[in-house]
C-alpha cells in the first residue's frame, strides 16, 4: 500500500507526517436526521488511523463483499502546531490549512455495530477509508464561513457551510485538545452535511472548496 503524504494545492509536499485523523460525527443537524440519529449535545468523536488516508484524486476502489460503502464529504483541517488544552487563540493559530475529505463508511456494518452499542472503527477505519485532497493555506479562508460541495456525475449531491455546524471549528479543536493532544500533521474532519449515499462503480465525484480547490475522482 502506497504511503500517504500531505500536499499543498500547488503540488509541493507538506513536510509533516500524518499521525491520526480525528473525525466528528453528526456535526450537521440535517445529516443526523437523514440517518435517524439523535442530534448530539456535545461533539461525537472517533479516530481513523493514518493507514486509512489515500489521495482523493486516485480511483476509489469499492470493497468486495462488505456491503454498501457510503460517501460523506467533509472539510478537513490540517494541524500545524501541538494542541493540548488549547485556548481559542491557540487553536486558531494551529490551523495550517484546509482541504476536503471523503469519510467512507461501511454503512451496513456500521448499523450492526450501532445496534450492539459497539464502536464504529471497523466500519470507518479500513485501508482507504479517508480519501484526502491537497490543502490550501488557512489564511485564504474566513474560518466561520467556509463552503464546500460534492457533485456526482455532474449533479449536486452535498453542500456544506461551516455556519451550519453544530460545533464550529475553533470550539471543536479546543474540545478535542482537552481530551487528547493534536500534533502537527494530524487531520480533523469536521462532519458531513446531508446528502450522503452509496458509492457505485462508474461514478465521477467532483469536490469543490469555495473557489480555492477543485478535485475529481472515479469509482471503480
Amino acid at each position: 500500500m502506497e504511503q500517504y503524504q500531505h500536499y499543498w494545492k500547488d503540488g509541493t509536499p507538506v513536510h509533516l507526517p500524518l499521525g491520526k485523523i480525528v473525525c466528528v460525527g453528526r456535526n450537521y443537524a440535517e445529516h443526523a436526521k437523514e440517518l435517524n440519529n439523535p442530534v448530539p449535545a456535545e461533539p461525537l468523536l472517533f479516530i481513523k488511523p493514518a493507514t486509512a488516508a489515500v489521495h482523493v484524486t486516485r480511483p476509489l476502489k469499492l470493497l468486495a463483499n462488505r456491503g454498501q460503502v457510503h460517501f460523506e464529504t467533509e472539510l478537513a483541517v490540517l494541524i500545524g502546531k501541538p494542541l493540548t488544552d488549547a485556548s481559542p487563540g491557540e487553536a486558531q493559530a494551529a490551523i495550517l490549512g484546509y482541504g476536503l475529505a471523503l469519510d467512507l463508511t461501511l454503512r451496513d456494518l456500521q448499523s450492526r455495530l450501532k445496534e450492539k452499542g459497539h464502536p464504529w472503527e471497523l466500519a470507518k477505519s479500513f485501508d482507504g477509508a479517508c480519501p484526502l485532497s491537497p490543502f490550501v493555506a488557512a489564511e485564504r479562508f474566513t474560518d466561520d464561513h467556509i463552503t464546500f460541495s460534492l457533485d456526482i456525475n455532474g449533479q449536486r449531491q452535498q453542500s456544506g457551510d461551516t455556519r451550519d455546524m453544530l460545533f464550529p471549528i475553533i470550539p471543536l479543536l479546543t474540545h478535542i485538545s482537552s481530551h487528547f493532544t493534536l500534533l502537527p500533521g494530524d487531520i480533523v474532519l469536521t462532519g458531513t452535511p446531508k446528502g450522503v449515499g452509496p458509492l457505485s462503480s462508474g461514478q465521477t465525484l467532483s469536490l469543490q472548496l469555495e473557489d480555492q480547490l477543485s478535485v475529481s475522482t472515479n469509482v471503480v
